[in-house]
């Protein structure tokens, strides 16, 4: 905590926040620069080791700040704060988090002021219509059905293997990456979380780790998710930070494997934010597509309602608001809703490409 670090870090800060009122210089000089020889970096060093390195490092976090904490309330319940003390305490507070917020924005987080997918796509990404989400979810819908004819036990037993998901996502990508060469992905680090079990409390299904540039899969939840989780987790690792992006580019790089397993997990992710929204403007109408879902996916719904019943808390409503904030302040002003915007994108697409472009 020299003073040179200080001038560092702040001029580090204020270069990060400068930079964010100009998306296309970080598009093209971070996003498409730098960034890409960092994440690869990343995955090249600790893609190899087994476990989460990443998840180690939230757990090493999370012990010194208990023990700093206790160190603290011990001293306050002893009555030996003194003004020196306290002064001492909040620099480092404050050095602490300068440090993680340029750190973090120099490893990735600067993707969240990028141009992004829609630039690349030259999509028009606007607001739309009743008529255009109820088109888009009678599409998905239809998609949806057509794959639960196929889906069995067998193929969703193979990928209840982690080795077999994760190298079967890393393929998806190499084969979109044949249609949409930016989505090229390289060294392969996806890993189960070692805190599946508490993220069903917490409520997430996946994350990245701009550290350690690892992706999570919350491996504990239904094996019909877990595609588009892991796909949706290798978008954050290309440099797509905004979840409904990479909403969006878990949906292209399904989209473009032929896997039926993979496909069907595409299309029920894609039917829960579409229908959602449907029926948030015209519950009417959803109702009468939900009477018209194949078996198969009305058993899987019901499955995943009843798996997240029985992890129902107190707690995660607060982890969820915090969490909305920290999108909020990372340039996505809907927080939690802005994963369900990747309709947005869906409806964009394919009235640019067509409806077999779904």
């Amino acid at each position: 905590m020299k003073s040179w670090s200080w001038i560092l870090l702040i001029i580090l800060t204020v270069a990060i926040k400068w930079l964010s009122f100009y998306p296309e210089w970080v598009e093209k000089n971070y996003s498409l620069g730098v960034y890409p020889v960092i994440s690869r970096t990343q995955r090249f060093l600790f893609g190899w080791i087994p476990f989460s390195l990443g998840d180690i490092f939230y757990a090493f976090l999370i012990v010194v700040v208990l023990f700093k904490s206790f160190q603290f309330l011990k001293l306050l319940f002893k009555k030996k704060i003194t003004r020196s003390y306290f002064i001492a305490g909040l620099q480092q507070l404050i050095f602490f988090f300068l440090f993680l917020y340029v750190v973090f924005n120099l490893l990735w987080g600067l993707n969240y002021n990028r141009t992004g997918i829609a630039s690349q796509l030259k999509l028009e990404v606007k607001p739309y219509t009743i008529s255009e989400l109820d088109s888009l979810t009678t599409i998905i819908e239809e998609r949806l059905n057509q794959y639960s004819d196929s889906v069995n036990q067998p193929g969703r037993n193979f990928l209840n293997k982690k080795k077999n998901l994760f190298h079967e996502s890393f393929m998806a990508y190499k084969s979109a990456s044949e249609h949409l060469p930016f989505l090229n992905y390289q060294n392969l680090s996806l890993k189960p979380s070692i805190y599946s079990y508490a993220g069903n409390y917490l409520g997430f299904q996946g994350y990245y780790n701009p550290f350690s540039g690892e992706g999570q899969v919350n491996t504990t939840i239904p094996v019909f998710l877990e595609p588009f989780v892991a796909a949706h987790e290798m978008a954050h690792q290309l440099g797509y930070a905004k979840e409904n992006e990479a909403n969006f580019v878990g949906f292209l790089a399904c989209r473009y494997y032929p896997s039926i397993e993979f496909r069907y997990s595409l299309y029920f992710n894609m039917y829960l934010y579409a229908f959602g929204e449907l029926y948030q403007k015209d519950s009417v109408r959803a109702k009468v597509l939900k009477d018209k879902l194949h078996p198969q996916v009305i058993r899987d719904i019901n499955n995943l309602r009843d798996f997240y019943k029985q992890y129902k808390n107190p707690v995660e409503p607060v982890i969820m608001w915090f969490y909305g904030h920290f999108l909020k302040a990372n340039n996505q002003p809907a927080g939690k809703l802005t994963y369900d915007e990747v309709v947005l994108w869906l409806i964009a697409y394919y009235k640019k490409y067509g409806v077999d472009a779904l």
